[in-house]
């Protein structure tokens, strides 16, 4: 159920297979808030026989479980993908938020406007509101994992052989933000590398 590399889910699946051990795949989606409440989604690879096998589980950790595929790195590949989209979204309004406090604008009313128009799910409402309260610890996720997740992908699309620039540059702030003293920042703190960046306090 971690967050790990297309590779290494492989070779686990393969150890598996040649122990005559069966082998699903199921990363999650959410925060640890979430896991608490019993509130992840869950995205599991395997063959249908053993993901049935296990929803007994996921039906008591998540409020949903996705099956998306009989090969279990698939479950990997979505739930880095899912990551970096986040981390885009996150790069974005940090980059936002920065232009607006810079011209002077209030980043909570312009929060507010935001998620109450164009952005009202869950990744603008939550890691906006800690982008405009400048709330980043505790970490629910720490920069270094998110930056660990970004490298995973990269690597995953170096092997399909399919570009993300955008992958590249949000590796590259997340790493500039732990390089600046981020280690224990949660992610949504590449919010406050924007600001860093437009001269804000």
């Amino acid at each position: 159920m971690s967050t790990i590399s297309v590779a290494l889910c492989e070779r686990l699946a393969d150890v598996h297979a040649t122990a005559g051990r069966r082998f699903v795949a199921a990363p999650v989606f959410g925060r640890p808030d979430a896991a608490a409440k019993g509130k992840l989604f869950i995205v599991a690879a395997g063959t249908p026989d053993v993901v049935g096998a296990c929803m007994p589980l996921f039906d008591a950790m998540g409020q949903k479980t996705i099956p998306i595929g009989e090969v279990p790195q698939t479950a990997n590949l979505v739930k880095l993908s899912g990551n970096f989209l986040i981390a885009s979204v996150l790069e974005a309004l940090g980059e936002a938020m920065a232009l607006v406090r810079k011209a002077g604008i209030d980043p909570h009313r312009y929060f507010e406007l935001l998620t109450a128009t164009l952005f009202t799910d869950p990744v603008f409402t939550n890691y906006g509101g800690l982008i405009a309260n400048a709330r980043f610890q505790p970490a629910g996720f720490a920069a270094p994992l998110g930056e660990k997740d970004i490298r995973l992908a990269l690597a995953a699309a170096e092997t399909l052989r399919v570009p993300m620039p955008l992958a590249s540059l949000v590796h590259d702030r997340l790493q500039t933000l732990i390089a600046r003293g981020g280690e224990q920042l949660d992610w949504s703190a590449l919010g406050q590398l924007a600001a860093h960046d437009a001269g804000l306090r």
